[in-house]
């Protein structure tokens, strides 16, 4: 399985396509697929039939899946979008900003 850089609750920004300069928090990523569902980002409306759970039905809009390539990290301080690195900190191999060389 593929490591990827970007995990769930990290807040981050649209860097292509046509939501790009969005930003929001990941609710939760596919790493069969390479891609995560962004908290406001992406929504597509979907078509509901009536059940129990919705006796009403009809149109809902949410969150559509976005390829984690389209996604940069915000580091919390700076605001800015950064890259994501490893290093082994206190014998623990730890996510680091790029930009601040801080843990993430």
């Amino acid at each position: 399985m593929k490591k990827l850089k970007i995990k769930t609750g990290d807040t981050v920004r649209v860097v292509a396509g046509d939501h790009k300069g969005s930003e929001g928090k990941v609710m939760s990523v596919n790493f069969e697929k390479n891609k995560a569902i962004v908290e406001g980002v992406n929504m597509v409306s979907k078509h509901e039939k009536p059940s129990a759970k919705n006796p009403q039905g009809g149109i809902v809009k949410k969150e559509a899946l976005i390829h984690i390539s389209n996604l940069s990290l915000i580091d919390s301080k700076s605001g800015e979008t950064t890259r994501v690195g490893y290093e082994l900190r206190d014998g623990k191999k730890v996510r680091v900003s790029k930009k601040s060389n801080e843990v993430i």
